[in-house]
């Protein structure tokens, strides 16, 4: 009975069949009022007492078992003291997920592929808004259902650095600083900005040293070096936790040898001594049963029991358990394991969530309490998830059929995901009644006049195909064709969820189905039947994660990749492929040509991986993305070319632009030391902003550069500073050569010295 697979399967099903991690209990509206009755009963309703003191009456009230009861995800209602049931699972990765219909927002990756704090917290603003919304709806219906509370375990801040982990949707992208931007104003949004009270509660997740493996993550053991940890993999953590994120999530893998979650230097060392985490630290579902589940039988094997995982996991920090290990704590208490004032000081830390919430004050103390359902998908929202997707969507090729016409006689739209629903959502999504498709959002567009022929002509994913395909004679006698190829969230994503994969939601293979190519082939060699007609296609790429487009590239006369682009994806394609807006969206990942350029998946050192440390030209670089328009940096200068090690410095650039379209252009600056004593990044990106420029126009831009800019990261992990030179870049890409290559701008450089 100790086979990890058997213990997921079992705590899984109970989930779906709502046996036990799901409370779908209900109280009744007098039942709540009376919680929140202006003359509490009990001392913890009492808003004029601390926190702190109300937190501590209310463990003084419970019994051993209530405790442990309280520290799972799950928690049972408590009636004499009039405590409904609350349920910690809750989602809201780019919207409110799982639960009622909300705004579905693009993926966290096609977030991140905006490269835009302020829009980011817009977003998580309107996300926790309608958090707000329909918390307060379902509980004053007695509802506390999963996917009802105010506990979100987002955002994800793992680095992407593998383009094989199907996971990697859910992040901003493979750089720390790119994370920690859009992570740090994501959580901004969602806890609000109330200094006696959170609007939601944020978790930083999966801490730490986690992207894949997904087959294995249970059992998996992520080897990094101290340098690499400070320098990738903890920085994005230290700046949510600097930001006061509420929760952290330890990962099911092993680090450098212990599982995350009672490990120990990652907990306690880093976390709470270092950085002086201050909020609760929850377990990844059922990754406590990893810690009894011997090793070679999918677990980690460090614990001797259920109640051994239980007592070690609370000794480590772990205040709340998604699973049922903690309902063992009672046995752990009389084994002699651990004690109950052990209990309790982590139970403090998690009801503290609770009680920031305003769970136990009466309906009305906080101004979040008068948020209504209206602003639940609401026209402003709707917007906002318009203008993300537009803002997201990356231009990779253009030989100049892009922007089209809206009143050209022939469109042929063709390819798997052109009416496919499933690519607007990518994983860990919400739903709602209006989700505009591709199809949708081109035929919306067009003019009335015009004939758009649609044919879905090729599966998503299927070995063979037809022999005859009738749907490519389209691409002969259409003026142009909009193919829509890509992947899903069927090919890619979390373990167990991705139903058409055989690598449990990895990609080990980079490239697109081998079908989806042929078809595209075919549609080439139909649009060329004809050499003094050559007719153009263009190629719509939806998915997650870098993939293989060399050979799409090649046939396709323009490439635009759209990521998952939620509920607006259809509107905010049609508004770019037809020029009422300039694509702006910047790669957040770098796409290799080959996964011939990257180490083993398995492998977490850094070496050759991303942008910073990637010696391989790339297919396309990190941050690169075209426009309809051509920009121009001009007169970068500092303020000053020699620095000591605690001085800050300032960069000034002109960019213009000189083409005929109006456009963003996303401005990005990186840092090279070009004379360190250690490895360090080829060039690291440190800052970057958003501009929209009419054409002909210019704007002055200034940078500060702090002296953590100048920072390298030692083999121990600490961090210094090196006099010496270093080299600033500053444009519309990366510095990697591969950019200039692809038609971006050609990037200002300057050099300075700190003594």
């Amino acid at each position: 009975m100790n086979n990890l697979f058997y213990y997921r399967i079992v705590f899984f099903v109970a989930c779906l069949l709502t046996l036990s991690c799901n409370t779908d209990q209900k109280q009744s509206p007098q039942t709540i009022e009376k919680n929140q009755s202006e003359n509490p009963e009990f001392p913890f309703y009492d808003t004029s007492l601390s926190v702190d003191e109300r937190v501590a009456d209310l463990i003084s009230r419970l019994s051993l078992e209530e405790k442990a009861a309280q520290m799972m995800n799950s928690t049972p209602a408590i009636e004499r003291l009039n405590i409904p049931p609350y349920d910690y699972w809750n989602e809201a990765l780019h919207g409110v997920g799982r639960a009622s219909a909300a705004t579905v927002f693009p993926q966290a990756i096609g977030i991140g592929a905006t490269f835009d704090a302020d829009l980011a917290y817009r977003i998580s603003n309107a996300i926790s808004d309608e958090a707000r919304a329909l918390y307060n709806a379902t509980s004053e219906k007695g509802n506390f259902n999963r996917y009802n509370g105010l506990t979100f375990w987002t955002p994800n801040i793992n680095i992407f650095r593998d383009p094989r982990w199907g996971r990697g949707q859910e992040t901003y992208g493979e750089d720390p600083y790119l994370m920690s931007l859009i992570g740090v104003a994501f959580v901004k949004g969602l806890q609000g900005d109330d200094p006696d009270h959170l609007k939601t509660a944020a978790c930083a997740k999966h801490f730490a040293v986690h992207s894949g493996p997904e087959q294995v993550r249970h059992e998996f053991n992520a080897t990094a070096t101290l340098k690499d940890m400070y320098e990738t993999y903890l920085p994005a953590f230290e700046a949510l936790v600097n930001e006061n994120v509420e929760a952290v999530m330890c990962a099911y893998n092993s680090t450098n040898g212990e599982p995350c979650c009672t490990n120990k230097y990652l907990l306690d060392e880093v976390l709470k001594q270092k950085w002086n985490f201050d909020g609760h630290i929850l377990s990844d579902c059922a990754a406590l049963v990893d810690l009894y589940v011997a090793k070679g039988q999918g677990g980690h094997g460090t614990a001797p029991s259920k109640a051994g995982a239980a007592a070690m996991a609370v000794k480590s920090g772990v205040s709340l358990n998604c699973g049922d290990t903690y309902s063992a704590l009672p046995e752990a208490v009389e084994q002699g394991l651990i004690t109950e004032a052990e209990i309790d000081e982590q139970l403090a830390l998690l009801l503290k969530t609770r009680f920031k919430l305003g769970l136990f004050d009466p309906k009305g103390s906080n101004a979040y309490d008068a948020l209504s359902l209206e602003v639940i998908n609401s026209e402003e929202h709707r917007a906002l998830a318009r203008e993300t997707a537009q803002k997201s969507i990356v231009l990779l090729k253009n030989n100049g059929i892009l922007p089209l016409k809206k009143d050209l006689p022939k469109y042929f739209l063709t390819g798997p995901n052109a009416t496919s629903t499933e690519v607007l959502l990518g994983n860990y999504y919400g739903v709602n009644s209006n989700m505009v498709t591709i199809l949708e959002g081109i035929s919306e567009a067009i003019s009335p006049t015009s004939q758009l022929q649609y044919r879905q002509g090729a599966m998503l994913n299927k070995d063979s195909r037809n022999p005859i395909n009738y749907a490519t004679g389209n691409a002969a006698n259409s003026d142009v064709t909009l193919v829509v190829l890509g992947l899903s969230s069927t090919l890619q994503g979390e373990e167990g969820d991705s139903i058409d994969s055989d690598t449990a939601g990895d990609r080990l293979d980079y490239g697109l189905p081998p079908n989806q190519i042929q078809y595209l082939e075919d549609l080439r060699e139909m649009a060329d039947r004809n050499p003094e007609d050559r007719k153009p296609i263009i190629a719509l790429i939806t998915g997650g994660s870098p993939v293989d487009l060399a050979r799409v590239q090649e046939l396709a006369d323009a490439v635009l990749f759209v990521w998952y682009p939620g509920e607006e994806g259809g509107t905010a394609i049609a508004d770019v492929l037809f020029g009422d807006v300039s694509p702006s969206g910047r790669l957040p990942i770098t796409f290799p040509k080959s996964l011939d350029q990257l180490p083993a998946y398995e492998d977490y050192s850094m070496e050759g991986r991303t942008y910073k440390y990637m010696n391989e030209e790339p297919l396309y670089p990190f941050g690169f993305g075209l426009n309809y328009t051509q920009f121009e940096y001009s007169n970068a200068a500092l303020n000053k070319t020699q620095v000591t090690k605690d001085e800050s410095l300032n960069l000034e650039v002109t960019v213009t632009n000189t083409g005929k379209v109006k456009s963003d252009e996303v401005v990005q600056v990186y840092i090279s030391d070009l004379e360190a004593s250690v490895r360090v990044p080829n060039f690291q990106f440190i800052n970057t902003k958003r501009v929209t420029l009419e054409p002909g126009a210019s704007e002055k831009i200034t940078f500060e550069i702090k002296p953590e800019n100048f920072q390298l990261v030692l083999e121990d992990g600490s961090k210094t500073i090196e006099p010496g030179t270093f080299r600033l870049y500053v444009g519309g890409a990366s510095p990697m050569k591969r950019s200039a290559a692809l038609g971006a701008p050609k990037m200002a450089e300057i050099e300075f010295a700190v003594n």
